[in-house]
């Protein structure tokens, strides 16, 4: 295969003119780098060199203007715009960048389009007036001020205009119109021959300069265009040459180039739809082993998204030894980006306390814990340990005690008071402190990302210094974005060869034998309508700006042209439709499909990749002689109700749990959690009946704890849950929920006095141990439990146990005595209490009958709620226990603790029903 530029080359040194003595102007840098690698393989004996430049450095050339990029740009904009503005109408930096970056962006269009600014501004305002018309007579001052933005819009231009042609600089609309207007004088005092190759969509001020040249007489354009699309008058990859060709003054005298007739040729196009973009990558790889060694010279992968870089590269195969990318890794998506984002997260806000979440993302960065050590975790786990969920910068510089990990401290969290001068600086500070760590782990990548960053906030620290414009760490935040979204970090490799890896616009003028091009959905390959600016359709279209149906038809050509020359074509999509530009294939391929050339070879086809269906198997847990020794420790120390209805549960939590020791970790609680509101209602009660016991309950007493009620709350979440006060958002309603349940449960008991009940306090949260006498086992067992409450009303004993959820009462009746240890869902909460009157039954002077019962607080206006058993098959409840009663349930209790004991029997998951089936 012969390459486009290859054969632009040959033309010309078949002409008999010296190439060296040429200036060749090419739409890239790396289209340039090609040209050169093309010529040395040409010529046949030494020569020099030929200039070559990229269209935009060209344009600088004869401009004479140094291109600035779109930050600085904004900056630019600022400093004219608070020279023409009156001081009560300015905006501050913040508010004026929401709309200038859409307004630079228009001013670039208008003058890469050579427009006339002033009658453009004109009939824009003209149309903002007409867009909000009113009935009233006069308008108001907000539609007063609305148009008089608009007016003062050729201002704005001018003024930012002229401040940078006197620096010498420019945005790159400006340069391009400068250039148009001086190319006259850059031709008399040039006499050079320039040849442009590769170019398609020019805007009117590189029309102007091109025309310019070949009107000129010695220069040449080279366009890369088949015969397929130009002849087609409808097809999108030939509209601007067509249109070239019949207006331009140059081709009316003179015949255009002959069209090359290469797509029609014979190609193997191969169309391969693949779920997901990961996918994609997968595939790739695949491709790429089928492709025999020497071709790979000849081969491009052109990636539809940036994203697919990395997939990509860890999809290669190991048959890929040479690679050259071309597109850049984005230094973005560095780890050590998350910790500066993070940073401005913390000194964006403008409270005068942390928010732990802010703190902690820092602290658990590994760059930071690289540079803190152990420390660091252990600040953390104290910031869990005592949930404290906002803090001042005291508290973590107080942790801290050694001298380098102060220094660090100070850097990330000492607060900058909003000042942007600090935060850069301390900034530096963090990056010179981390180089050091990594220097010595070696840890070359880290290394390079961390000086485009040194790089980048050095980049930040001089604009501040220039202008005086960013005036909160929020307002840098967003430039240290923009700034960072185009820094890309270089691959190293040798240029041109082994596999090419680039983007769409690097395929610019470039030929290959095999191509595979990922990506090919609408709304990725072509991007669709996406355009930010104020400029209607309607305005564009009369004034010949730009529109989306220009911009497809730059991709269109693109698209077409690089398969121009190639015999083998991989065109991948995504079928899946879980996004908003997913799942639909690409116009580009449709349109290969309904304009099929007849020597094309069109394959189709769906992958999709191999799932193993492995049958869903509940996990089983085989007893080994260590968990056996667990178990029997376990067994001393004492089996407590929580335990044994977590193996009724789920036998394998239990193992987890209790076995191994795996418990979830304590997270910090932002809102007081369920559990947590639960042991402050526990703990409350206990402070107030725990000096009761031995005594009657009286109206007197409970009286006194009403009146107390709100205050010992707060002193139990004080304990519990945070010394921070529970005056704000969740956590404010959750501590009425608090209050409400104590007074509800105390107004309980005052009606249950008033009754006529006598009630005696006989034990509260008190902790029991007992043995249980199990024959078949050779180790001594023990249950135990904290009762929260035992009492006698009336004489009879009676044992309680509260519950801050709901509790009904179908939970506390049991039918089948055999099921109490196998259905959790029905059994439990009278397994609980059953198992904590056991406890208690086994004491000498505990007398029968008795009873039990649950005070659920979400369902105290059902009072107790007690135990009652129920002859199968009859409505008859008893609510009285009997030694009977207390015998059947043991009897179940034993058999349970030996299921437990038995090493036989090993830990088996239990298949567990949920609101959406079984798991």
């Amino acid at each position: 295969m012969k390459s486009f530029i290859c054969e632009v080359l040959e033309k010309l040194q078949n002409s008999g003119n010296s190439i060296s003595e040429m200036v060749f102007v090419l739409p890239s840098k790396r289209a340039g780098a090609y040209l050169l690698k093309e010529l040395s393989e040409i010529v046949t004996q030494p020569a020099f060199a030929p200039k070559v430049l990229s269209i935009e450095e060209f344009t600088e050339e004869i401009s004479g203007l140094q291109a600035i990029d779109n930050t600085i740009s904004l900056f630019e904009f600022y400093e004219a715009y608070k020279r023409i503005t009156p001081a009560e109408e300015k905006e501050d930096f913040e508010t004026f960048i929401t709309w200038a970056q859409s307004l630079i962006h228009d001013f670039n269009e208008i003058d890469r389009y050579l427009i006339d600014y002033r009658p453009f501004f004109d009939y824009l305002s003209g149309i903002q007036d007409i867009k909000h018309w009113y009935l009233q007579d006069e308008k108001t001052e907000l539609i007063q001020r609305y148009l008089k933005f608009w007016k003062k819009l050729p201002d704005f231009y001018e003024e930012l205009r002229e401040r940078l042609l006197k620096k010498g600089k420019g945005y790159q609309g400006l340069i391009y119109r400068k250039a148009a207007e001086n190319v006259t004088n850059y031709l008399v005092n040039n006499n050079t021959a320039h040849i442009f190759i590769g170019f398609n969509a020019l805007n009117s001020a590189e029309q102007h300069i091109f025309q310019q040249f070949l009107e000129d007489g010695q220069s040449q354009v080279f366009w890369d265009i088949d015969r397929v699309f130009y002849e087609d008058l409808v097809h999108s990859a030939g509209m601007f040459m067509r249109d070239y060709f019949s207006n331009w003054n140059y081709y009316q005298q003179k015949p255009f180039q002959e069209q090359a007739n290469l797509f029609s040729n014979s190609k193997k196009m191969e169309i391969i739809g693949i779920p997901k973009n990961i996918g994609q990558a997968k595939y790739l790889g695949e491709i790429l082993q089928q492709i025999p060694k020497e071709e790979l010279e000849n081969t491009a992968i052109i990636l539809g998204e940036e994203e697919l870089l990395l997939p990509t590269l860890n999809s290669l195969p190991p048959s890929i030894t040479e690679l050259n990318i071309t597109m850049g890794y984005p230094v973005k998506n560095a780890p050590v980006n998350a910790l500066f984002e993070a940073l401005f997260q913390l000194h964006s806000q403008e409270q005068s306390q942390y928010y732990y979440k802010d703190v902690v993302s820092i602290l658990s960065h590994p760059s930071m814990e690289s540079m803190l050590g152990e420390s660091a975790q252990v600040f953390i786990q104290k910031l869990r340990k005592e949930n404290i969920v906002y803090f001042g910068y005291e508290l973590i510089a107080a942790h801290f005690k050694d001298p380098e990990h102060q220094k660090v401290i100070r850097a990330a969290f000492q607060p900058k008071k909003q000042t942007v001068t600090d935060f850069l600086k301390d900034v530096q500070q963090l990056i010179f402190s981390l180089k050091t760590i990594l220097k010595e782990q070696e840890d070359k990548l880290a290394l390079e990302f961390l000086y485009h960053y040194h790089t980048l906030f050095n980049k930040l620290s001089s604009l501040n210094a220039q202008y005086d414009h960013i005036q909160t760490v929020k307002s840098l935040h967003g430039f240290f974005r923009e700034l960072v979204a185009t820094e890309n970090l270089d691959f190293q490799g040798r240029p041109f060869q082994g596999l090419q890896l680039m983007g769409m616009l690097e395929s610019r003028a470039l030929d290959f034998e095999t191509v595979i091009i990922t990506g090919l959905n609408e709304g990725t390959l072509p991007a669709g309508k996406s355009d930010s600016s104020f400029i209607p359709y309607d305005l564009k279209t009369e004034y010949g700006l730009p529109t989306y149906r220009e911009k497809d038809a730059v991709y269109t050509y693109h698209f077409y042209r690089i398969l121009q020359r190639a015999k083998k074509v991989y065109l991948l999509y995504n079928t899946e439709a879980d996004g908003l530009n997913s799942g639909e294939k690409s116009r580009f391929i449709t349109q290969l499909e309904v304009e099929k050339q007849p020597a094309h070879d069109l394959l189709q086809k769906v992958i999709s990749p191999k799932v193993t269906i492995k049958p869903q198997e509940l996990h089983q847990v085989e007893k080994t002689e260590a968990m056996m020794a667990k178990i029997k420790s376990l067994a001393v120390s004492g089996f407590s109700p929580s335990a044994l209805t977590t193996y009724i549960r789920n036998p394998l939590d239990f193992y987890r749990q209790y076995i191994l020791g795996v418990r979830e970790q304590d997270e910090m609680e932002e809102t007081v959690a369920f559990n947590t509101l639960g042991t402050v209602v526990h703990d409350s009660l206990e402070a107030f009946y725990k000096p009761l016991e031995g005594q009657f309950l009286s109206e007197e007493i409970l009286l006194g704890f009403m009146g107390r009620a709100d205050a010992e709350v707060a002193r139990q979440f004080a304990n519990t849950y945070s010394k921070a006060p529970m005056n704000r958002g969740k956590n404010l309603l959750i501590a009425e929920v608090a209050k409400r349940y104590l007074h509800n449960f105390l107004k309980f008991e005052l009606d249950r006095v008033k009754n006529g009940d006598e009630i005696q306090i006989l034990q509260i949260e008190t902790n029991l141990k007992t043995a249980v006498a199990i024959e078949s086992l050779d180790f001594p067992v023990y249950i135990r439990g904290k009762v929260d409450r035992f009492e006698a009303v009336n004489g009879l004993p009676l044992v309680i146990d509260y519950k801050t959820g709901r509790v009904e009462n179908s939970k506390v009746t049991v039918e089948n005595w055999e099921a109490i240890t196998t259905d959790y869902d029905k059994y439990s909460k009278s397994f609980q209490i059953l198992t904590y009157l056991s406890l208690l039954a086994l004491d000498k002077d505990f007398t029968f009958p008795s009873e039990a019962g649950i005070i659920s607080f979400k369902n105290l206006k059902s009072g107790l709620l007690k135990f009652e058993k129920k002859e199968p098959g009859s409505r008859k409840k008893d609510s009285l226990i009997t030694t009977e009663t207390i015998q059947d349930f043991q009897l179940e209790l034993k058999k349970l603790i030996v299921e437990i004991c038995d090493p036989e029997i090993p830990f088996v998951e239990k298949e567990i029903k949920t609101a959406y089936g079984s798991f």
